[in-house]
C-alpha cells in the first residue's frame, strides 16, 4: 500500500470516528442515522453536474449497496438497543475486514500478502478487543446483541465488497461515490418518514446541523474508502478503515471523558500494529 493511500486512509478512519461520536451521543439513533445519510446525500448533490452520469452496467453495484446498507442500518440499531454500543460496534467492525478478505479472495481473487493478512487479524484481533471496554467478557453481550452485531458485520463486508467493485468498474470513484449517497440519501430518507412520519421533521429540525456535519464527514470518510479501493486490495482498505476504533478511542477519552482502561490501551497496541504491518504489506 502507498503511503499517499495509506495517509488518506487513516484520515477516514478520523472522519469515521468523528461521525461515528456523534451518532453516538445522540438519544434516538435511527432518527440520527437517517439524518447522517440524508446529509451526506445532500453533500453529493451539487457534485453530480461535474460528475459523469453512471452508464446502465454500474446501476447494479449501486442499487445493490443502498438495498445492503438499508439492512444495515437496521441491524445496527438493533444491536444499539440489544447492547452496550462500545461493545456491540466494535465487535461488528472488527469481524467485517476478515469476512471482507475472505470475499475478497472468493470473489476478486485478491490474496493478500502474508503480512497484510498478519495486519487484517491484528486490526481484527485489536477491534474486537476494544469492545472489551472495562474488563468486560465478550460473553458478557446477550445472544441478540452479538446476533445483530454479527449481521451488521456481514452487512458491512458486503457493502464494501459491492462498492469496492463498483468503484473500479466506474468511471471514477467519485462519479460512483455521489450517485450512491444521493440514492443511498433518498432513500434512506423515505424509511425514516415511512418509520417515523412527521416525527422526523421535528427531529431534522433540531439534529439537522449535527446531521450535516455528521453527513460531511461521513461522505468524505467513504468517498476515500472507495477511491482507495481502485489503488490497493479491497481487504486491505477495509481492514485499515477500522483503525477509526482507535480514533474512537482518543476521542472518547479526551472529548467525553472516558477511562482508558488497560483493555482499550491493549487493544489500541494491536491497532497500531496491525496498521503498521498493512503499510509494510
Amino acid at each position: 500500500m502507498s503511503l499517499s493511500v495509506f495517509l488518506a486512509l487513516l484520515l477516514a478512519a478520523l472522519m469515521h470516528a468523528s461521525w461515528n461520536a456523534l451518532i453516538k451521543v445522540r438519544i434516538d439513533r435511527f432518527a440520527s442515522i437517517s439524518i447522517t445519510s440524508l446529509g451526506m446525500g445532500l453533500v453529493a448533490v451539487p457534485v453530480l453536474p461535474f460528475v459523469a452520469v453512471p452508464p446502465l452496467h454500474i446501476w447494479p453495484w449501486i442499487v445493490g449497496s443502498v438495498i445492503i446498507h438499508i439492512g444495515y442500518r437496521l441491524f445496527l440499531v438493533r444491536a444499539y438497543a440489544a447492547g452496550d454500543l462500545a461493545q456491540t460496534y466494535p465487535l461488528a467492525r472488527g469481524t467485517a475486514p476478515l469476512m471482507t478478505a475472505i470475499g475478497a479472495m472468493v470473489l476478486n481473487g485478491e490474496v493478500p500478502s502474508h503480512l497484510a493478512m498478519i495486519g487484517i487479524a491484528l486490526l481484527s484481533c485489536g477491534t474486537i478487543l476494544m469492545s472489551l471496554r472495562g474488563g468486560l467478557l465478550i460473553g458478557s453481550i446477550n445472544r441478540a446483541a452479538v446476533g445483530y452485531a454479527l449481521l451488521t458485520a456481514v452487512l458491512i463486508s458486503a457493502y464494501t465488497l459491492t462498492d469496492g467493485n463498483g468503484a473500479r468498474s466506474a468511471s471514477t470513484a467519485t462519479s460512483y461515490a455521489a450517485w450512491l449517497f444521493v440514492c443511498n440519501g433518498f432513500t434512506a430518507t423515505l424509511i425514516g418518514f415511512g418509520a417515523r412520519g412527521k416525527a422526523l421533521l421535528s427531529v431534522i429540525a433540531l439534529e439537522w446541523k449535527v446531521g450535516l456535519l455528521a453527513g460531511i464527514l461521513s461522505a468524505t470518510s467513504y468517498w476515500i474508502a472507495m477511491w482507495a479501493m481502485t489503488k490497493a486490495p479491497i481487504a486491505s482498505v477495509a481492514a485499515l478503515r477500522e483503525i477509526s476504533i482507535l480514533f474512537a478511542l482518543v476521542i472518547s477519552v479526551l472529548a467525553l471523558g472516558e477511562k482508558a482502561t488497560r483493555w482499550r490501551v491493549a487493544a489500541a497496541a494491536c491497532i497500531v500494529a496491525g496498521a503498521v504491518a498493512l503499510r509494510l504489506g
